[in-house]
């Protein structure tokens, strides 16, 4: 089974959407460093969900408007591509910086979703103005990266010099995309936790037990603040478990899922 690209667009918005699989509709949101690396995590949650990933404007090859500058512009460009797709009791799923733009989406509406995953979400801040939350990843040298986001540092190697022209555009473009929409304040919303308590449809808080960019702590306060949220971990995974540990995200969500269908 492999992933099917196409371009589409949505409300004057061009931009690449993955689809794969039959069943109940699963839409997934990719985190800052883009789709790529989530192909494995997608396959397998395409054995039971019928999987729509988009590629969020301005990362990889999808349009970014002039008119976008904030995650709010992609909340709601992610609930215009909900309509556009007519999905109905479907499974929302956020990873990373995807996780924050999910979030921002379930504050507002929730009439297309049945329940919502967040899987190491950024977005919100629970520490004072002195304390960090979200390790600043721009600061780091890149083994300290690596090593802020993934249980195993070699898992997130990407070798530059072996990559295509399309590749290295759209890791380029991941980059600048996610320093528009989360430089300042850095990868939060200050106000967002005021208004979690908006979702009103079962959530799943799925962390990796080793993130260095966000901890298991920030994630548990993550589930507090979202009423009746479940807080799960996975076992050897960093910032990114969709990518270390496919198989068991794929798992943690199905349960979930259909526990709450």
């Amino acid at each position: 089974m492999a992933l099917t690209v196409e371009r589409i667009e949505v409300a004057g918005v061009s931009v690449d959407l993955a689809t794969m699989g039959a069943g109940p509709p699963l839409l997934f949101l990719h985190g800052g460093f883009g789709l790529a690396g989530h192909e494995a995590c997608l396959e397998k949650l395409a054995e039971s969900f019928q999987v729509f990933a988009p590629t969020l404007p301005g990362f990889g090859h999808s349009d970014l408007p002039r008119s976008y500058s904030t995650v709010d512009d992609l909340a709601y460009f992610g609930l215009d591509l909900a309509a556009h797709l007519n999905l109905k009791n479907a499974v929302l799923v956020g990873a990373c910086f995807g996780g924050w733009v999910a979030a921002e989406m379930a504050i507002r509406s929730t009439s297309r979703f049945g329940q919502l995953v967040l899987i190491d979400a950024l977005g919100v801040k629970f520490g004072d103005r002195l304390t960090r939350d979200i390790t600043d990843i721009h600061a780091l040298y890149q083994a300290d990266i690596a090593k802020a986001l993934y249980a195993d540092p070699t898992r997130g190697q990407r070798d530059a010099a072996s990559m295509s022209d399309e590749g290295l555009t759209a890791m380029v473009r991941d980059s600048e995309a996610l320093v528009l929409f989360g430089w300042k304040p850095y990868l939060h919303n200050p106000k967002l936790t005021n208004w979690l308590h908006r979702v009103d449809i079962p959530a799943l808080v799925l962390w990796g037990e080793q993130d260095g960019m966000v901890s298991t702590d920030y994630g548990r306060k993550y589930a507090a603040a979202i009423p009746g949220a479940r807080f799960e971990s996975v076992g050897d995974a960093g910032h990114y478990p969709s990518l270390e540990q496919p198989d068991a995200v794929a798992g943690h969500i199905s349960a979930f899922a259909g526990a709450n269908t």
